[in-house]
């Protein structure tokens, strides 16, 4: 099994900044697509970005130009970077990964138990 938790949500005011962390652990063989996906009250999760073992990025158009994925694959986190914050941002923000366990080899997908991220004066 691989566990997934989440750090740095909170409360801010519109315009500020958080970072998003998310530590991967367990028997670990490898992981693939790191990402980071949200879900706001009544709405469906979404994809925030992703980015690859070999870091290839995504984007969904919400965060282009205000947010920043990054991983440290020899510590198996990975990072959002969250600027110029909007009340529409305010969600639960889930990490995602695809991760491989050295007593099971096939890639399956995991999830962490989600952080709140609340925009609001």
């Amino acid at each position: 099994q691989v566990q997934l938790v989440e750090s740095g949500g909170g409360l801010v005011q519109p315009g500020g900044s958080l970072r998003l962390s998310c530590a991967a652990s367990g028997s670990i063989y490898k992981i693939g697509t790191m990402g980071w996906y949200r879900q706001a009250p009544g709405k469906q999760r979404e994809l925030v970005a992703s980015i690859t073992a070999q870091g290839t990025l995504n984007y969904a158009d919400s965060g282009k130009g205000r947010f920043t994925i990054s991983r440290d694959n020899a510590k198996n986190t990975v990072s959002l970077q969250m600027n110029s914050l909007k009340p529409e941002d305010t969600a639960v923000y889930y990490c995602n990964a695809d991760a491989m366990t050295e007593t099971d080899y096939r890639p399956r997908n995991y999830w962490g138990q989600g952080t709140q991220v609340t925009v609001s004066s």
